[in-house]
């Protein structure tokens, strides 16, 4: 952190100070239960980033919502902006959103983005695949093609969603938002507020639930906004994380046609303080593994799965927005046992978390000058 002489206080100006006391400092050290751990900033000047993910190489792709893909590497170069990206509608809540790579990218090079499109009647969750070829520090997709559009476009710019993951048989869960319009979440003709699973080419798997009045896309329904979703690669179980409004933010485990409650069933209340629904629980809707009151606004979310970090595996990593905080979830199976928050006001709002290569923990924050974040035990 930045430490200021009482002598110097006085030469700067309000503004300058307070921008110089809210930036984040390079590195910084923090005790947790699992030894000093170091945030330093490895790359910044992104606007807005919001996913990540890693190359074969170890640099990283990184999304802006304002609509670029840039390559990043571990010395700080961030690339120029990819060509081939599609247009979005960079407002609100919405911008290019989440990149997930295929499993097989390294012989491929198919990728997927999620993002803000605009069509009739406004705009609305979509997936893009597209083949990336890499020239240096940059690169272009080509054979870009929609696999997915939610199928009600709104004027709303908020609750998108977009969280993209690939499920062990390669199929693709995507996270939407219900798009700040409450009921959509229990209207089962509606892909709002739900988790989709789609192939690869956006056809319809054979096993989706396809309950009756279901949409064929659908998994699960009754979610609010979820921005963090991951996989356990132990069983293939999907994780979400989503925000509610004043306190309700949930970890959730979907699966498989249930229905998870919003806005039916919170644990918030309204940002007015009004109560919202039926309460807290009610039959044929799902519980939460767990939830915030006050709300952190988690968005981003990852199991530790390397060995960097000791005693930490198998553990869920999220972020906050509102909270400006990174947390811990100590895991026993599928229940949460503990919570431990890290770097707390310390690096500004954290929009996404993945595990690299090496085993360290990376983070994204939310902002103009957006920084790209490497945890790693102090001196690694």
């Amino acid at each position: 952190m930045f430490h200021l002489s009482p002598s110097r206080l006085p030469v700067l100006t309000g503004v300058a100070l307070a921008l110089l006391l809210a930036a984040p400092a390079s590195a910084q050290t923090i005790e947790t239960s699992a030894g000093p751990l170091t945030a330093t900033v490895i790359a910044e000047g992104l606007d807005h980033p919001w996913a990540m993910g890693f190359l074969p190489d170890g640099r990283m792709l990184v999304t802006e919502r304002s609509g670029q893909l840039r390559v990043v590497d571990q010395n700080g170069s961030v690339g120029a902006p990819i060509e081939g990206v599609p247009e979005v509608v960079a407002r609100g809540q919405g911008g290019l959103l989440d990149v997930a790579l295929a499993p097989d990218f390294a012989e491929s090079g198919r990728i997927y983005l999620s993002f803000s499109e605009a069509g009739e009647g406004g705009q609305g969750t979509a997936v893009l695949s597209a083949t990336l070829s890499l020239e240096g520090d940059s690169g272009s997709l080509s054979e870009q093609n929609v696999i997915f559009r939610m199928n009600k476009f709104t004027g709303t710019d908020r609750h998108y969603g977009s969280r993209i993951v690939i499920g062990q048989d390669g199929n693709l869960f995507v996270t939407l938002g219900e798009r700040g319009e409450a009921e959509r979440a229990q209207d089962m003709a509606d892909l709002a507020g739900a988790v989709v699973r789609i192939a690869p080419d956006g056809s319809i798997p054979a096993d989706n639930p396809q309950l009756e009045g279901w949409a064929a896309e659908l998994w699960s329904k009754g979610h609010r906004n979820p921005q963090g979703a991951t996989l356990r690669q132990s069983d293939g179980a999907l994780f979400t994380v989503e925000h509610g409004a004043r306190g309700g933010d949930e970890i959730n485990m979907p699966q498989a046609g249930r229905n998870y409650g919003w806005p039916v069933i919170t644990y918030g209340v309204d940002y007015s303080g009004a109560p919202i629904g039926e309460g807290t629980e009610q039959d044929g809707m799902e519980q939460p593994l767990h939830y915030w009151d006050p709300s952190i606004s988690p968005s981003g979310l990852t199991f530790y799965d390397a060995d960097l970090i000791e005693g930490w595996q198998g553990d869920l990593i999220t972020g906050g927005l509102s909270g400006q905080v990174m947390v811990r979830l100590d895991m026993d199976g599928d229940t949460v046992v503990g919570e431990e928050p890290l770097f707390e006001g310390e690096l500004g709002r954290i929009r996404d978390v993945r595990v690299g290569p090496d085993g360290a923990i990376y983070a994204l924050t939310d902002a103009g000058n957006g920084q790209v974040i490497r945890v790693a035990p102090e001196g690694v």
